[in-house]
């Protein structure tokens, strides 16, 4: 009696769920991609050739309104602006735990020097680096 198997192993393999898992990983590394701009301001900064690599652990943004004679300065890009009076003691809380406490500083081409000099002034007064931001020509 001879019997005969009927049933026989198929050795194909479905690439569905591999094809759906790279599709999900795409969107979520794009999605992340758009979440990392360090400059929520919109700032036309000056133009430079030369571009230093080193990563600040803090950014000062300076905006300027020429219409209304005013001046706005933003820690890491937050959207509410911080006093003047305020961003040493920002910057301590932000920096004092660094090795090489380094900041950057991004102000728009129409800021006056005077606001971006005071506040490489805090830099100097509390021994912090300073790269001041600007757009590859």
């Amino acid at each position: 009696m001879a019997l005969k198997r009927t049933s026989k192993v198929d050795a194909s393999f479905s690439m569905s769920s591999m094809t759906d898992i790279v599709f999900l990983l795409l969107i979520f590394f794009l999605v992340t991609s758009t979440l990392v701009n360090p400059n929520a301001l919109k700032l036309l900064l000056p133009k430079s050739t030369g571009q230093v690599s080193a990563k600040p652990m803090a950014t000062v943004s300076i905006k300027h309104y020429p219409a209304q004679n005013r001046v706005t300065y933003h820690i890491n890009g937050d959207s509410t602006p911080v006093k003047f009076d305020q961003i040493e003691g920002e910057l301590r809380n932000l920096l004092d735990e660094e090795d090489d406490p380094t900041f950057s500083i991004y102000a728009d081409e129409t800021v006056p020097i005077k606001e971006v000099v005071a506040v490489m002034n805090i830099a100097k007064h509390n021994h912090y680096k300073v790269i001041m931001a600007t757009s590859p020509e």
